[in-house]
């Protein structure tokens, strides 16, 4: 049976965009829950601005509570060397840096280039190899951007090319706004695998217009073996207008058991957990298996 890696991002990308405050508490507990699930690689937080992104603020807090050496993967997000700085005094193991196939996007998301933003990579890519720390590397709106419109699938290769040659030991192409449709998906991923392998690849959808499933068994078809999902559809893009959250991690591991894959995953817990942390936050988890399955309980 093959097996298809999930990286939970509901920590992280899913929590960023909360307005009100996440206890610290009700944080590790989540992650607790979905270590329980059977997930091993969840993204614990990011060393950013807590003046931009004041839901991550507590990030050397949750790492310092997590026990690193318990077989699970914990990454976090790393923009700049002052990130690595804190991500290195909290111990971690792996870090994510976080680029864009779009220049607009990237000059209103980080203030730079793509080719800046590559240049600022260079220093912490050097710094974590040195430590022996795993180094992933994000590439946003990959299938559209909220500024440009489309975006060309040679500007995605040429971008996942980059980290990849820098030493990203895996490449998460990112739908951030969610537009993306399985040819796009085909077309996208025919110009980035001539690049870097596919068994380096990972898919990373939005469900904005319900399209974040489809999408991701097009891109298993195309031998992506790793998705991005946050537990009950968390999350979605401060800079991307309207765009809903991540595909939630429930559906995705529905669809995968469902085609026959393994993902070390119980669907029930994950279901559980789904609703823990949608009821902290006041509301509905946002994934279809998780409100079927709280009908039947």
């Amino acid at each position: 049976m093959t097996h298809v890696k999930i990286v939970e991002v509901g920590p992280r990308d899913g929590l960023q965009n909360e307005k009100h405050t996440v206890a610290l508490a009700t944080k590790l507990e989540l992650i607790r829950k979905l270590a329980d699930s059977g997930l091993r690689c969840i993204e614990a937080g990011a060393f950013v601005s807590p003046k931009w992104v004041p839901q991550m603020a507590d990030s050397l807090q949750v790492l310092q509570a997590l026990d690193l050496d318990a077989g699970i993967d914990y990454p976090v997000l790393v923009p700049n060397d002052k990130g690595l700085d804190a991500a290195l005094e909290a111990g971690v193991r792996e870090i994510a840096v976080f680029g864009a196939a779009s220049e607009a996007f990237s000059q209103k998301n980080i203030n730079a280039s793509i080719a800046e933003s590559l240049q600022r990579f260079e220093s912490v890519m050097k710094r974590a190899q040195a430590a022996n720390i795993k180094v992933r590397g994000y590439v946003s709106c990959v299938l559209g951007c909220p500024y440009e419109g489309d975006i060309a699938p040679y500007k995605v290769a040429e971008v996942a090319r980059a980290l990849y040659n820098m030493g990203c030991y895996e490449i998460s192409l990112g739908d951030t706004i969610g537009v993306g449709t399985p040819n796009k998906v085909t077309a996208m991923l025919d110009a980035v695998t001539e690049v870097v392998p596919v068994t380096k690849l990972a898919g990373h959808f939005h469900d904005t217009y319900g399209m974040a499933i489809a999408n991701i068994h097009t891109a298993l078809q195309a031998g992506v073996r790793t998705f991005d999902s946050s537990v009950a559809g968390l999350g979605g893009c401060p800079y991307a207008k309207g765009a809903s959250g991540n595909v939630a991690t429930e559906d995705v591991v529905y669809l995968l058991h469902g085609l026959g894959y393994h993902t070390g995953v119980d669907l029930e817990q994950l279901a559980d957990t789904a609703w823990f942390i949608a009821e902290a936050l006041v509301r509905e988890p946002g994934s279809k298996y998780a409100k079927a399955r709280g009908l039947r309980s």
